[in-house]
């Protein structure tokens, strides 16, 4: 019997002042819950209680032994309860990508989303494009991310698919940022800025595909890591850019496309034995609810994902 054990049986005794009643209370026979207070009296060197056939009570060692021992079990409890949620993944970091075309203002309400939700878990958050957190995910270096598709996703955990309208970024004197809406086919003859091919192929060449589709095939492509290159080649007249609805940015005039005819579609998608199930499940849950609100996005309905192959692309390139 531990200490842990002889305590609990102690408190019992002190808590009932009555063997019968604590020995129920454990679930056990009184004469070894008596035999086990004796053996804890042998290895403190003090009597706990006073028996007699009528009644059983507190010396006053036993009396200041009480606090102590209910703080003791207390803790003990605490640290059972600490292992369970590190074991359902409650505790510790969680790693997490994320895009890098995500607003300041979007991603700071993730963050905060997340810790309200779990305030136990360090959220270590990285800025990695697609094909780079398939990759991670797969060799372990990340538990969840947020993906756009389509993408490679065997063997990953998948959360609500998401979609999100492409507008296009055109220098607010130009003559079609005075038109409410703008058909692809109207921006045939411009030069394209895009995010980079290598963070997602399979979104770009599906948008790509669509402009042509449309009645745009650019002069040439631009790749923007970062969506401000973008913004500075719209607002220096050398491209186009096709977008989400970005904040409003001086120069530049955000424009939706008529029906809508591009659409980037996100999820959120984990490794199926990352051991943090818990904060998996509350970071997708923060990242879907904050794109929703905070970056227009809206649930798509339930499609089996596909396996894609990334195609070359020297067809679409400057």
């Amino acid at each position: 019997m531990n200490l842990v054990g002889h305590l609990q049986c102690f408190v019992a005794v002190a808590e009932e002042l009555h063997f019968g009643r604590a020995a129920d209370r454990l679930g056990m026979a009184q004469p070894p819950l008596s035999q086990r207070i004796k053996r804890l009296e042998r290895e403190l060197g003090v009597r706990l209680f006073e028996r007699s056939s009528r009644r059983v009570e507190l010396t006053a060692p036993g009396r200041l032994l009480l606090e102590e021992a209910r703080e003791i079990l207390a803790r003990v409890d605490r640290i059972h309860s600490l292992a369970e949620r590190a074991r359902r993944g409650e505790l510790g970091a969680l790693r997490a990508g994320v895009p890098a075309d995500l607003t300041g203002a979007v991603v700071a309400a993730l963050i905060a989303e997340f810790r309200a939700r779990c305030p136990e878990v360090r959220l270590e958050l990285r800025e990695i494009g697609t094909s780079e957190q398939v990759r991670a995910l797969a060799e372990g270096a990340l538990d969840v991310g947020v993906l756009r598709h389509p993408c490679e996703v065997r063997d990953l955990g998948l959360g609500s698919m998401l979609g999100q309208p492409v507008g296009v970024l055109v220098p607010s004197g130009d003559p079609l940022a005075a038109a409410p809406e703008v058909h692809l086919a109207d921006l045939a003859g411009r030069d394209l800025a895009l995010f980079a091919r290598d963070e997602a192929p399979g979104p770009y060449d599906e948008l790509l595909a669509a402009c042509r589709r449309h009645g745009y095939d650019p002069a040439a492509v631009h790749e923007a890591r970062q969506p401000q290159f973008a913004v500075g080649l719209v607002l220096a007249g050398s491209a186009v850019a096709l977008t989400p609805r970005t904040p409003d940015t001086p120069g530049v005039t955000w424009l939706p496309l008529v029906g809508e005819p591009l659409l980037l579609r996100v999820s959120c998608a984990w490794r199926r034995d990352t051991g943090h199930e818990h904060a998996v499940a509350e970071f997708t849950a923060a990242a879907t609810g904050v794109l929703c609100e905070q970056a227009g996005m809206s649930p798509l309905p339930s499609a089996p994902p596909r396996r894609v192959v990334p195609r070359p692309a020297s067809g679409f390139l400057a």
